[in-house]
């Protein structure tokens, strides 16, 4: 995850300079942003956190308000609001809980302020606002390469076997399984049968990957009632964007 992050507000004020200043302080990549849809739009890839700053009695439109929510939710991107009590409550007013992070009432505590932002950077460096995914191949190269796609965007864990994936979930917790359908001694069909008789493991998401795509094959696989399946053949692009929805779906 990046340590960018972007001020938006009505025009750039010394007091919005101020909250940037700190926030680079802080070690974040910071910059303002006036609140139009447009220039908003520009700095959203790669973007972690927004601060929403209200000066006076100036909010934002409905409409900014509503493209916000909108890709915040897609992009799993929190905000912190600063503003009049009245105005930070409208905001809240509008917002799903999950995606606010922090509150400040005006004036603002600049030190509090940037302890926010760098205690946020830091839970995000550790990747716990990522979702979590265990990939479940018998093929060391194929483990490997589905990890490295996933990696910059997910937790990823690795079993090279149904056995191994059941003993890893005893310890651990994951939003996700992406398990491998055609495996020897264990079955993909074997270890989800086997997750879904466990109280524990019964609700953890579960997507197939199979190397066969005629339609019997596919057929099978739908027939156990997974979450999706993957071809092995998905490209990385695909796979990410497949994941992004599901997830978006799902939350």
């Amino acid at each position: 995850m990046t340590n960018k992050m972007i001020v938006i507000g009505e025009k750039e004020t010394f007091i919005v300079r101020v909250l940037v200043k700190k926030a680079k302080d802080a070690g974040a990549d910071c910059e303002f942003v006036p609140w139009t849809i447009n220039e908003i739009n520009k700095h959203l890839a790669n973007l972690p956190l927004i601060v929403l700053f209200m000066d006076d009695d100036s909010k934002p439109s409905n409409d900014v308000l509503h493209f916000l929510q909108d890709n915040m939710r897609e992009k799993d991107i929190q905000m912190m609001v600063i503003g009049e009590a009245a105005d930070v409550q409208y905001v809240c007013d509008h917002f799903p809980g999950e995606l606010i992070n922090a509150t400040f009432n005006r004036p603002v505590d600049n030190e509090v302020f940037a302890e926010k932002v760098a205690e946020y950077l830091k839970h995000v460096e550790s990747g716990e606002f990522k979702k979590s995914i265990l990939i479940v191949d018998d093929d060391p190269n194929y483990l490997s390469l589905v990890r490295e796609w996933l990696k910059g965007t997910y937790k990823v864990a690795m079993a090279n076997s149904g056995l191994q994936a059941i003993k890893w979930l005893g310890k651990n917790k994951v939003d996700l399984i992406l398990l491998d359908h055609e495996m020897p001694v264990t079955s993909g069909p074997q270890v989800l049968e086997m997750l879904r008789s466990d109280a524990e493991t019964c609700n953890i998401p579960v997507m197939f990957l199979t190397g066969k795509g005629d339609k019997e094959s596919v057929m099978a696989v739908v027939a156990l009632k997974p979450e999706g399946y993957f071809l092995k053949n998905i490209s990385k692009e695909e796979l990410l964007e497949k994941l992004q929805e599901y997830f978006m779906l799902h939350k």
